[in-house]
């Protein structure tokens, strides 16, 4: 069978996953500044691991944090935008929304491109199409101009160009030919209509276009040298598709790390739905700067078609992920009104939070934990990265000091109930604001530290089941393995439903189907599905639903009305109109089955001392790697392995599953009965 990596780039950590036959290999280690460095050092000390040389690798997928790295640090390309005269400011006057409704100083974020390098032309095009060709000497005298700014990158964005995009294809020819950088194009990143919303993920995909393409060829090039195949790069949208195709669209990488532990938690939704009487799974992955929280329902990754980071709107089918600014190595302070708070300003990979021993001084989520005990002084974090326990108590003890606590451990339990409140937040967010009740949920954890705070968080939700996949570290690692490949199209075709020709629809569907399919490669056999966004007329935004096969739009209807009442609760006797039609093309892929096999060490229990609720417990420390499957522990103990902990705390208990899946469940909830106590100082 062939080798397959998977390897996702975070803030603090990449992690890699390598499935050699049906053996699953992990390996985790520290970001670096150029990001290809540290993913080429991770397939490496994976390959040790697994005995094999890099160039047996057959497969590589790939996530990675670039793009929108590039946002959050604004160090993106230098870049122009073109657009038709009058409209040169669409960026800054956005939907005229205020950030914080009555914060009067309140500031916008500055577009990402300033309005110095913004250019107008004389042209037109209306809903019924071009009205004023582009003129080709103002073409090239714009070429000029941008030669001279020496800007990096172009976006452009003609009025109406979603409806008629021959202006826009002029333009952007003559670009290409003339200057010696890359040229985004709205009617190809983004035909749909919303003047603001087209213009601004245009520009955000020309201003991080020169830092993906820089870095995959960095990345290609180590690959390539080391024997490893070309990179296949995870999308928002859950599924992948080959470097060349992602450096023309960009923007489509924004949030690929996230989508990659969404899909690799779907695979485990159907057969505990089932089994534990569950409507679907909330995605918990916490990592070393950030925890994302996301939903499996009815076996299926919730999507969305827009997001917002750092102010700017993106437009482009994504995986539906709530991203906020509490992970392991978030720091914690104290703001002017004396109150604890955590994040969102991170500790990073280096110096890292305090217990790290790398120069680090600021309190951070990681060193709380080590303080309560859940991390202790012999723990291996990645395997190999031995933790300063003073270090962290040091840090703790200062946070105390300026909080009014008494100590250093009332201060690490302040910051892990203010840390977990804000994970809280984000999952009521994805299920109680959605009309969802979280009690007929799973909560589903992964990353690095999202195992440690799991049950902690599923008793804020009332949560009764909590799922810590064997892999749970490098989940999202994992999950590319298991990614399809999947490509998205969209037009706009705005028209009352009950006037759509339906020969049109067809038509623009088959164009659209063209256009996706295009780019899968031609050994796989796509499936293509219909999808259209339609509201009540008057209505400000759209639902986007299947479109039936026979494509009746009295089914079409039906299916609006359904979707409506389901998310807001009520329908309407009014007209509907049609405004997008959206296709999707995907070719299956499955990630390598691995067989579980505990490791040989046995289940050797020590104990530490490990805070819950306020109280010191004896607690046993168990190699998670070593429980067999049926193996059942009872709480309070702590399973480690290199890549992450899982904290089972008092009144909770967990069974290792035949795949090695840990599921914790309260004590009188799980339907196989209580357990024994817990055997201290004893090999099980």
């Amino acid at each position: 069978m062939p080798a397959a990596v998977g390897v996702d780039v975070g803030g603090t950590f990449t992690d890699v996953v390598l499935v050699v036959q049906d053996s699953l290999h992990t390996a985790k280690v520290p970001s670096t500044a150029d990001q290809s460095e540290g993913v080429m050092a991770g397939i490496e000390k994976a390959c040790d691991e697994a005995d094999i040389d890099p160039d047996a690798i057959e497969e590589f997928t790939h996530a990675m944090t670039v793009s929108v790295n590039a946002l959050l640090e604004r160090d993106g390309a230098k870049t122009a935008l073109v657009t038709t005269e009058g409209f040169r400011d669409v960026l800054e006057i956005g939907r005229q929304t205020r950030p914080s409704l009555y914060d009067l100083d309140a500031q916008k974020p500055e577009p990402v491109v300033p309005r110095d390098r913004r250019f107008e032309l004389d042209e037109r095009v209306t809903t019924d199409g071009i009205e004023r060709a582009v003129d080709e000497g103002e073409i090239q005298g714009l070429a000029d101009q941008l030669a001279a700014e020496e800007v990096d990158a172009v976006a452009v964005s003609l009025l109406h160009a979603y409806r008629e995009p021959e202006n826009e294809r002029q333009v952007a020819e003559l670009l290409r030919e003339t200057l010696e950088v890359p040229v985004s194009v709205s009617s190809e990143v983004l035909a749909e209509f919303r003047e603001y919303e087209r213009t601004a993920t245009t520009a955000v995909d020309a201003y991080v276009r020169p830092s993906i393409d820089s870095y995959l060829r960095r990345l290609v090039d180590r690959a390539t040298a080391a024997g490893v195949p070309r990179p296949r790069i995870m999308q928002a949208n859950g599924g992948i598709a080959d470097s060349e195709t992602v450096r023309k669209r960009a923007v489509q990488t924004v949030l690929s790390g996230p989508a990659g532990g969404v899909v690799g938690a779907k695979r485990l939704a159907a057969d505990l739905a089932a089994e534990r009487d569950l409507e679907g799974l909330i995605t918990f992955d916490m990592g070393g700067t950030s925890s994302d929280v996301s939903l499996v329902r009815d076996g299926t990754v919730e999507r969305t078609t827009e997001t917002e980071i750092e102010g700017h709107p993106i437009r482009v089918p994504m995986v539906d992920v709530t991203t906020v600014g509490s992970g392991g190595g978030s720091i914690a302070w104290v703001d002017a009104g004396g109150a604890l708070r955590v994040g969102p300003e991170s500790a990073g990979a280096d110096p890292g939070p305090a217990c790290y021993g790398r120069g680090g001084t600021e309190p951070t989520v990681t060193d709380a934990n080590v303080v309560l005990g859940y991390i202790g002084e012999g723990t291996a974090l990645g395997g190999e990265l031995t933790l300063d326990v003073d270090a962290a108590r040091t840090a703790l003890g200062d946070l105390a000091a300026r909080a009014d606590l008494e100590d250093a451990t009332e201060a690490a339990e302040g910051v892990i109930r203010v840390a977990n409140a804000t994970m809280i937040r984000a999952m009521r967010s994805v299920t109680v604001e959605q009309g969802l009740d979280p009690r007929d949920y799973g909560l589903v954890a992964f990353g690095g530290a999202g195992p440690m705070h799991a049950t902690a968080v599923a008793e804020g939700l009332d949560i009764d089941t909590v799922v810590v996949p064997l892999a749970s570290g490098v989940l999202s690692a994992y999950g590319l393995l298991d990614a399809d490949e999947r490509h998205d199209a969209v037009r706009t075709h705005r028209v009352a439903l009950e006037d759509a020709d339906v020969a049109t629809l067809e038509s623009i569907y088959e164009a659209l189907a063209d256009s996706a399919t295009a780019e899968i490669g031609a050994d796989a056999t796509p499936t293509v599905e219909r999808f259209a966004d339609l509201r009540y007329r008057g209505q400000s935004f759209e639902l986007n639903v299947p479109a039936p096969g026979d494509l009746a739009l009295g089914a079409l209807r039906e299916r609006f009305v359904e979707a409506h009442e389901r998310v807001y609760g009520y329908t309407l006797d009014a007209p509907v109109d049609l405004v997008n039609l959206r296709v999707t093309a995907e070719a299956p892929r499955s990630a390598p089955d691995a067989t579980y096999e505990p490791s040989a060490a046995g289940g050797r229990v020590r104990e530490r001392t490990a805070v819950f609720d306020g109280e010191g417990h004896e607690t046993a420390i168990r190699d998670r790697r070593a429980l067999q499957p049926g193996k059942r522990v009872a709480g309070p103990t702590v399973l480690e392995q290199a890549e992450s902990t899982a904290v089972v705390p008092p009144g909770w208990a967990g069974e290792v599953g035949q795949d090695g899946t840990l599921v914790i469940t309260r004590v009188g909830t799980d339907p196989s009965g209580e357990l024994e106590p817990e055997a201290r100082g004893t090999e099980r």
